[in-house]
């Protein structure tokens, strides 16, 4: 015959009498925060220009993933698994600007060892129904950029449709 519920609660408790319980565990570990790249830092000349705006449509990428690449590598960008390590706003700059920095900060990136980077493009809300041109046309060179494995849009938090989170090749 089965016992009464209490009549268990009552035996569990007694066989736990004198048990300390663990402490919480402490698993928040602390993300660095990124440092941001400075935009007055001009690339050296040394760094060719080998991204175009040929091919360029007017609907910009939400999402990029290189031949040869998981679909998971791309899911765990988008969930965060990368911590951002290095952040370029290219905000106020022309088409050119944009270009040349871009090169330049994917390049220290690669040599820093750096993983994963957002850069921040803005969403174009001067482009009349269509996406910004900056938006676009970043979108697109980091596409071609032969250190960028994926890229995807940055969570709502971080910026939304006005920044990317890239994720490099590992140096090592």
């Amino acid at each position: 015959m089965k016992e009464k519920p209490e009549q268990d609660t009552d035996l569990f408790r007694q066989a736990l009498e004198g048990v300390t319980p663990l402490p919480p565990p402490d698993r928040i570990t602390p993300k660095p925060k990124p440092r941001k790249f400075a935009a007055s830092a001009a690339p050296s000349p040394d760094i060719p220009d080998t991204l175009s705006d040929f091919g360029a449509s007017d609907v910009a990428l939400n999402e990029f993933l290189r031949n040869g690449i998981s679909r998971m590598t791309l899911r765990d960008l988008r969930r965060g698994r990368w911590p951002i390590e290095d952040e370029l706003d290219l905000h106020g700059l022309t088409n050119d600007q944009s270009r040349r920095l871009l090169a330049g900060f994917l390049q220290q990136a690669a040599q820093r060892g750096l993983r994963c980077v957002n850069v921040i493009h803005g969403k174009g809300w001067r482009s009349e129904g269509r996406d910004g041109i900056l938006k676009v046309n970043t979108r697109h060179w980091l596409a071609q950029h032969a250190q960028v494995l994926a890229f995807c849009e940055a969570p709502p938090n971080a910026g939304g449709g006005g920044a990317v989170r890239v994720l490099l090749k590992s140096t090592n």
